[in-house]
């Protein structure tokens, strides 16, 4: 009989089960265990801020986590940082970071800009070594900044009488969406063909011929705001004028060919189509609103200086005795006159202020075009050698004649922080002075600076004084209550503007008013200066030409016929046209 077999194999079953149970609690019982070997990983938290201008700092929470039970000392730093040159630099508050149990470790990073860290994107890549060389498990940690670059260096360069319909009949422009007009209007309300005429007209040229830029030219081109007068614009000299020669002398346009170097620099940069001189009127009251954003005989006086000087040839503090510039008053009605020497406060007074340098170079001393030597504290005029001459520290230090030092400058490394860059007649574009040298003269100047180191942090600012009684036909916005700052004698009519930096927006049309106000708000702004509370008050800062966070605009050559050591070597004397 076998009645036990069962009982026998039950209780082998019994035991094998007790061994599998007993294999899976020590399976169960390795789940709180190691599973690896040592390790640790490494985070980053972003930066912040994610966004800095350059010479600030963003910081990173960098941590250790050790997992397996590791223990050791972790070394963080900074492996690459890809982006411009120089680049960011990186510091740690813990280095390294030591794990000793089973906590993590933590360590800040400062990721540190310099003033001179060129706009862009940064990619920061951290990582972790210890003292066998065992990296984090995770690998590297990729932080990311955005950098603003800071401008160190502005160049304005103010060239003399063209509007935009004028000067820049450029396809490309045009195509790009710049409001140029290929036509306009004429009292009789006629729509006139604009036609060709050459940039340099000096000497025995046909086409040498002149229109008045004064407060009625203005009045009659304006016309309420129809801009149809231009054709009641005066011309001279009368034999290359109407009835004699060209039968519409104000509606031309300047052969492109001859401005192809003004025509790259508006391709690739920026250029500005609703930048309107910020004055009614010529070039004397245009060069004191360029440097102070007035022309007022004084800071508390609603009058304006409306014209160039009368009763003498030279300008400024030291013009000749009777001497006399007009005063236009907040009706628009030019009542009385004075002796063309002014008292207020100039931006260079707010730049003295703050220590930034600054330099003015122009061909000589008492021309309309050389704003300094109609302020009286600047000037400090004396009588010396029988001659009325300035004489004030800032006209000996910072008011640099000629006007072609400033390329020996920029080759010698001395170029101040702000500089007004002012042409003779030859290079001015003035139309029957000027040889056509013009669009060199600003190029020579632009290709001496993209040469340079100071390409990386310079915005250079071309612009032109007023629109010369050639037509335009976009009216400004005239203010006209007898009550507003500038009232009876701004705005006045648009003037090309072009800005050059490796941080202008590339092939950019802007849309956006501007006056000669924008140059001195964004001086300011780029220099944290006060206002001074005249044209720069309303002003926009011309912002919308930037893009300080792109990556710099590489710097091309401008070609053009003629290269700086011709305007370095040219010794004729300085042309300054009469202007009116």
């Amino acid at each position: 009989m076998s009645p036990r077999r069962p009982l026998f194999v039950s209780g082998a079953l019994l035991g094998l089960s007790a061994l599998l149970l007993g294999l899976s609690g020590c399976s169960s019982g390795s789940s709180g265990g190691p599973t690896g070997p040592p390790s640790y990983t490494l985070t980053a938290g972003a930066l912040n801020p994610g966004s800095v201008t350059a010479g600030n700092a963003s910081t990173s929470t960098i941590t250790v986590t050790p997992a397996n039970g590791y223990t050791g000392s972790v070394t963080v730093s900074c492996s690459m940082i890809s982006g411009g040159t120089p680049a960011p630099s990186c510091s740690f508050s813990t280095s390294p970071v030591i794990i000793s149990g089973a906590s993590s470790g933590t360590s800040t990073l400062t990721v540190s800009t310099s003033s001179g860290t060129p706009g862009g994107q940064y990619t920061i890549t951290v990582s972790g070594s210890d003292a066998k060389s065992l990296a984090p498990s995770n690998g590297s940690q990729a932080l990311s900044l955005t950098t603003a670059a800071v401008i160190q260096h502005i160049v304005v360069i103010f060239q003399e009488n063209r509007t935009p319909d004028n000067l820049f009949q450029d396809p490309v422009l045009i195509k790009n969406g710049a409001d140029i007009a290929q036509s306009g209007v004429n009292s009789a309300h006629q729509t006139i063909t604009l036609s060709p005429i050459d940039l340099g007209t000096a000497g025995a040229n046909p086409q040498n011929y002149d229109l008045s830029h004064a407060h009625a030219a203005f009045v009659s081109m304006y016309d309420g705001g129809k801009m149809d007068g231009a054709n009641l614009i005066p011309c001279s000299p009368a034999a290359n004028c109407p009835p004699n020669a060209h039968p519409n002398p104000q509606y031309m346009y300047v052969n492109p060919a001859d401005v192809q170097p003004y025509f790259a620099m508006a391709e690739q940069y920026a250029f500005a189509d609703r930048m309107f001189q910020t004055n009614e009127g010529p070039s004397f009251p245009a060069h004191q609103f360029i440097i102070s954003g007035t022309s007022a005989p004084a800071a508390t006086s609603n009058l304006f200086a409306a014209e160039n000087m009368s009763g003498g040839s030279t300008a400024g503090c030291i013009a000749t005795a009777g001497t006399t510039v007009k005063l236009i008053d907040p009706l628009g009605a030019e009542s009385s006159s004075q002796y063309p020497c002014f008292e207020h406060t100039t931006l260079t007074d707010l730049l003295n202020g703050k220590g930034v340098t600054w330099r003015y170079y122009a061909p000589s001393a008492g021309s309309i075009w050389t704003a300094p030597d109609a302020i009286e504290h600047i000037c400090q005029q004396q009588t010396v050698n029988g001659t009325l001459t300035c004489t004030g520290p800032d006209w000996v230090g910072n008011v640099i004649i000629p006007q072609t030092q400033v390329l020996v400058d920029i080759a010698n490394g001395q170029l101040p922080q702000v500089s007004w860059i002012i042409p003779n007649g030859l290079s001015s574009d003035h139309a029957l002075s000027n040889d056509g040298s013009g669009p060199s003269w600003v190029a020579s100047i632009v290709n001496s600076i993209g040469n340079s180191p100071y390409w990386a942090n310079t915005a250079i600012i071309i612009t032109w004084d007023d629109w010369g009684g050639w037509y335009d036909h976009v009216a400004p916005k005239v203010v006209n209550d007898g009550v507003s700052w500038g009232s009876g004698y701004v705005y006045g009519f648009r003037v090309p503007l072009i800005v050059v930096s490796p941080y202008a927006k590339a092939a950019y049309i802007s849309h956006t008013t501007h006056d000669f106000g924008s140059i001195l708000k964004f001086i300011e702004t780029t220099y944290d200066l006060p206002s001074l509370g005249y044209a720069d008050g309303p002003a926009d800062d011309l912002s919308d030409c930037f893009n300080r966070t792109q990556a710099p605009l590489s710097f091309h050559a401008i070609a053009a016929p003629l290269e700086a050591a011709h305007f370095i070597n040219d010794k004729r004397a300085p042309t300054d046209p009469d202007d009116e």
